[in-house]
């Protein structure tokens, strides 16, 4: 693989252990400063709120000053995040928290462009092995974010700044790696030819029935698993009554199935194709909610966790694998942005909604919410296939 992928692999490692940091205390922070229990789950849907404000600002900022100085930038703003947030946390002030953790996922709109920046650094067939490459960067991520998070206390007595102030140096840490990133020359042709031609309507890029599979797949993915995963701390530790210690590794483990798979996604994605690597992904969160509904035991919360952990990584990386290939290199920013924002609004609805759904209507309701929308993409990968094969018999014909 190229330097890049290394270097955005390494940085991704960093970087995203800012994510399950906000991901396991925000809701239990947010329990004890918020003003209502309903609003406890507000400081991480504002992380995700941030990210799909600032998707479409961070691709007008990349495509006019190119992806470097905007990876750099992005790291030192989730650096600030993790000062406000020690701060917040240390005077208890909830708006101030919230806030910190909006600033957290606008540099996760910039983490979420790396990759992009793999793909664009490699030929097209091996654009699904850079982007799941990427991925493996979160492997790191899962361990170090939890994990910093429950050992913030070695650096304060305070309860969670310290895990803010190692948010904060992971973060810097990030930056320093992201100054070795090197642009693709794929950036400067594109930027040669922008004057010529910006590619087709946005319109009619997305009048192609695959490009919704791209999109929906990891949309679905994305935001089934925020859905979950932000109400299971909040199930777990505070109705359940489990141990921060056991939540921490649900959490944790998650996240290694999140990211785990990434070391065989993007072979697979080669070999069996996006299509049934899209429903392997969607039989992963069938059996997550079969196994949450199964029970309330630690193992049910664990077991349930980890396959939607792997069911979001067959999603991604064959959403992401398919994304390129509808569009030209002159396209790739505005369809890129579209592709992000339409994600991470879905994302930005579901955290927003899973802390009102636990308490007003129950984790067994929360779960089966899913159902639909897992029902609605496979329609989607029929319609795409349904249409292949009547292009086919035109062709022939």
């Amino acid at each position: 693989m190229p330097f890049n992928v290394w270097v955005l692999t390494l940085a991704q490692a960093f970087a995203m252990s800012a994510t399950p940091m906000m991901m396991l205390l925000g809701g239990i922070i947010g329990v004890e400063i918020a003003p209502s229990a309903e609003m406890a789950t507000l400081p991480i849907a504002s992380m995700v709120v941030g990210v799909a404000l600032s998707v479409l600002p961070v691709s007008r900022l990349m495509q006019r000053f190119g992806r470097k100085p905007i990876f750099i930038t992005g790291a030192l703003v989730a650096a600030t995040s993790g000062m406000l947030a020690a701060y917040a946390t240390s005077e208890q002030d909830f708006v101030l928290f919230c806030l910190s953790g909006m600033l957290l996922g606008s540099a996760g709109a910039v983490v979420q462009q790396y990759r992009f920046a793999a793909m664009e650094s490699v030929s097209e067939a091996l654009a699904a092995k850079a982007a799941s490459r990427v991925l493996l960067g979160g492997l790191v991520a899962a361990i170090i974010g939890p994990e910093l998070a429950v050992r913030g206390g070695v650096i304060s007595d305070q309860a969670y700044v310290g895990a803010f102030a190692f948010l904060t140096m992971v973060s810097l840490i990030a930056a320093t790696i992201l100054c070795f990133y090197r642009e693709p020359k794929i950036d400067r042709r594109v930027k040669h030819r922008a004057a010529e031609t910006t590619g087709r309507p946005l319109g009619a890029i997305l009048s192609q029935p695959k490009i919704w599979v791209a999109i929906a797949g990891a949309t679905l993915g994305y935001a089934m698993m925020s859905f979950v995963m932000t109400a299971t701390p909040l199930h777990m530790h505070h109705i359940e009554h489990h141990s921060l210690a056991d939540t921490k590794w649900v959490i944790q483990s998650h996240i290694i199935a999140m990211y785990l798979p990434s070391l065989i996604s993007g072979v697979l994605v080669a070999r069996i194709g996006v299509s049934k690597m899209m429903l392997l992904g969607l039989l992963a969160y069938v059996v997550t909610i079969i196994t949450a509904l199964l029970g309330r035991d630690l193992l049910n919360y664990w077991a349930a966790l980890v396959l939607l952990g792997i069911g979001w990584n067959f999603l991604f990386v064959a959403g992401t694998a398919l994304l390129p290939r509808c569009y030209n290199a002159a396209e790739r920013y505005k369809v890129q942005a579209f592709n992000d924002t339409f994600i991470f609004g879905a994302q930005a609805m579901a955290s927003l909604s899973a802390g009102w759904v636990i308490h007003a209507l129950g984790w067994e309701i929360l779960l089966i919410i899913c159902l639909p929308v897992i029902a609605a993409q496979l329609l989607l990968i029929a319609w795409w296939k349904l249409s292949k094969s009547r292009m086919l018999q035109q062709d022939r014909s």
